[in-house]
């Protein structure tokens, strides 16, 4: 396979975007792409974007984003695989770069999120779940991390004081993130004082409703090469896949699936989890952070929680995590979400982070994730120049 480079990328501010249509978001972002990369060619296009039918009532997206990118008769896919949409949409890019089909891939992702009420959109991400076992029973997504969360207090003695620093270390990013959805601080007891969604996790442990859009153009190394400036190269990518409904795995206080995606992506990349600097994690809920962490091997299982309160992960640890601010102050537009973690990691890798850029980032990593952990997608990057 050829080596992969990623030239360009472009990310919107997200948020609840009223004015503008699904499609605006994505050639929006892609023509920051293309602005970014200093190229507006493009060989094949894939979009990630997990419900667009159910909240904008429109399909067919991969002749929506090129004909209103202005790139008629271009090759183009849609990819689905609930929140990690984005994630796989990438690694389907480097695919066809990597085995020499394209030279440029363009990977855009996608959703708009508020277009439909908060019970519409609560159906339209139930559909990632098990219909016959746990939708059609009432059971949404916050309700499905709360067992999970319930089960790892149960087996580690983690605490709401854990899950709720996640939050206050992931808004503190955020505040310094110019395309997040709250770019605001909030303080433990705001956290934990908030409004109860599912018992143990309040309205402050789970990631927005979001309209967004984010874009990445992938090309072979020596393209990257010759334009004479800072890049990053996917080293390894991992995708895995688990039981969806959450009642047929054997344990509720791990997640196997990012273990395994991660595991993958490691040794594609020829790299252990020391290797790596930072990385950014599917923060849905804050105990989905704090499980990551632990599948992907950064602390032993049940020290996630310690962990975070100890500063491992803040901006100034040693291993940061989600320092866009992550789904929780960023934003969750589902589809786009993948997509947008590699975007906060090519950033970093050139150093161009802003206020919250860190110390010696030369290796990341980005898990996305689908579900509850029935799908996962990491991806191992690292700094050229």
């Amino acid at each position: 396979m050829k080596e992969v480079a990623i030239i360009g990328i472009g990310m919107i501010k997200w948020g609840e975007l009223w004015e503008k249509s699904l499609r605006d978001l994505a050639v929006e972002a892609a023509l920051k792409c293309f602005d970014d990369a200093g190229v507006d060619r493009v060989d094949t296009i894939y979009v990630g974007c997990m419900s667009s039918g159910l909240f904008n009532n429109q399909e067919h997206l991969a002749s929506v984003v090129p004909d209103y990118l202005g790139q008629r008769f271009t090759p183009a896919t849609r990819v689905e695989s609930a929140c990690a949409s984005g994630g796989l949409a990438v690694r389907s890019a480097f695919l066809e770069v990597a085995s020499g089909m394209s030279e440029y891939a363009l990977a855009v992702g996608v959703e708009k999120m508020t277009d439909v009420d908060g019970g519409e959109a609560t159906f339209g991400l139930a559909t990632a779940a098990d219909q016959d076992n746990e939708a059609f029973h009432g059971v949404t997504f916050p309700g499905l991390y709360a067992i999970m969360a319930n089960a790892h207090m149960d087996k580690y003695g983690t605490t709401i004081e854990q899950l709720s620093q996640v939050a206050v270390k992931n808004h503190y990013n955020g505040s310094m993130n110019p395309h997040a959805q709250y770019p605001f601080k909030v303080t433990l007891d705001q956290v934990m004082n908030s409004t109860k969604i599912a018992d143990p996790l309040r309205l402050f442990h789970c990631s927005p409703i979001t309209d967004g859009a984010a874009a990445v153009l992938l090309v072979p190394v020596e393209k990257a090469k010759a334009l004479n400036k800072p890049y990053a190269v996917i080293t390894g990518i991992g995708l895995a896949t688990d039981t969806i409904a959450l009642c047929q795995r054997e344990e509720l206080y791990n997640l196997k699936v990012v273990e395994k995606s991660a595991q993958r992506a490691l040794k594609m990349a020829g790299k252990t989890i020391k290797d790596v600097d930072f990385a950014e994690v599917h923060d849905c809920f804050t105990i989905a952070e704090i499980m990551v962490m632990e599948a992907i091997g950064v602390v032993e299982p049940g020290k996630g929680g310690p962990a975070v309160m100890d500063g491992l992960t803040a901006l100034d640890g040693k291993f940061p995590i989600n320092p866009s601010g992550g789904l929780k102050a960023k934003g969750h537009p589902v589809g786009a979400t993948g997509v947008a973690q590699i975007c906060e990691a090519v950033n970093q890798l050139r150093g161009e982070s802003g206020q919250r850029q860190l110390k010696n980032a030369g290796t990341a990593l980005t898990q996305n994730m689908g579900g509850s952990g029935a799908s996962s997608v990491v991806h191992i990057l690292e700094a050229r120049s």
